[in-house]
């Protein structure tokens, strides 16, 4: 009789959800997630649980295709789509949004995080929250931030182990003046472009390397067309999960609530797969061949005597407190 009792009160427990998402508002809708990495990179494995969590959530009504290796565009490109309201929803590095809302540039500073910890509490804290809220009034909302991760050097014309070592070499950066003026100042030549773009860069030597986390050199097949890897860890680099503004504001309250859940849900996801492939990545890397150097704690103090320009660049352009906010917030954390 108990085990009887038990399974209807399960049976009416599942009925009811049933219910609730049929009674729910939800359109049938096929959204557009584009984003930059391969499919089976973790960008996109965290596409298609975001995918299939929503799908779950609105009974298959509300349906998230996604659209892999920059097939929609460059970040830059899909942004201006999202604004536009061409284009539902994205995926991006927020380097890339500093020429919309110029404070995302506060990311891109050099050694400013020291763990992935202390990142997660600022990025989804009051700061992180604040600053993707300033997105709406240009077109954009920010659901969650995801993580990128630590990124480190790779090049063709030699080992980096330290600061002399990256004199006159042709470094693709992002299309981010904060970017520019850090490897500039660390002796690299600078060269901005599309990620898209990046991997034909390397192999016709238009550049001699790039910066990326791990678990992008490896998706990305960098190792191809690279051979020295320096563990560098010197930006710690978020991604952002972004909406059209036109489009979110055309949905009913249900609707923005199962995407806000299920991009939650995805960034619990994304943070746990990205943080155990970034892992494994070294390995990978070495057993196809790249030289894999690790920088000593002494060099990277030199790098980051090097690019106190570049911090005091980007103070000085009407940004210093937001530094100050953001550096009050990592006090906290690390506490």
């Amino acid at each position: 009789m108990k085990q009887f009792v038990k399974s209807l009160v399960m049976a009416l427990a599942v009925a009811g959800a049933v219910s609730a998402v049929h009674a729910a508002d939800f359109k049938p809708r096929i959204i557009r997630l584009g984003y930059g990495l391969a499919e089976d990179s973790n960008q996109g494995r965290a596409v298609k649980f975001f995918s299939e969590d929503l799908a779950k959530r609105t009974g298959g009504k509300v349906k998230a295709k996604g659209f892999a290796n920059a097939s929609l565009g460059s970040d830059i490109q899909m942004q201006n789509a999202l604004i536009g309201g061409a284009q539902e929803m994205m995926v991006g590095s927020t380097a890339t949004l500093v020429g919309i809302v110029k404070d995302f540039g506060v990311y891109d500073l050099p050694f400013l995080f020291n763990n992935e910890r202390e990142a997660d509490a600022v990025l989804d804290g009051p700061f992180g929250q604040k600053l993707a809220a300033r997105l709406q009034e240009k077109g954009m909302v920010g659901l969650v931030y995801w993580e990128n991760g630590f990124r480190h050097l790779t090049n063709t014309k030699r080992p980096v182990t330290k600061l002399e070592d990256l004199q006159g070499i042709k470094l693709r950066v992002m299309q981010n003046p904060v970017y520019i003026d850090l490897f500039n100042s660390l002796g690299a030549n600078a060269v901005p472009l599309p990620f898209s773009e990046l991997f034909t860069a390397l192999e016709t030597k238009t550049v001699d390397g790039q910066e990326n986390p791990v678990n992008t050199i490896q998706s990305s097949k960098f190792y191809e067309v690279q051979k020295y890897l320096s563990i560098t860890k010197h930006v710690y680099s978020p991604w952002i999960v972004l909406a059209s503004k036109k489009w979110w504001d055309g949905l009913s309250a249900d609707e923005k609530k199962a995407l806000q859940e299920s991009a939650v849900a995805s960034r619990a996801f994304e943070r746990k797969d990205s943080r155990e492939a970034g892992r494994q990545a070294v390995d990978f890397l070495k057993g196809k061949g790249m030289q894999v150097s690790v920088v000593s704690d002494a060099e990277l103090g030199r790098m980051r005597e090097k690019v106190k320009p570049a911090i005091d660049k980007f103070a000085a352009d009407g940004n210093a407190d937001l530094i100050k906010d953001l550096q009050k917030e990592i006090a906290k954390v690390r506490k």
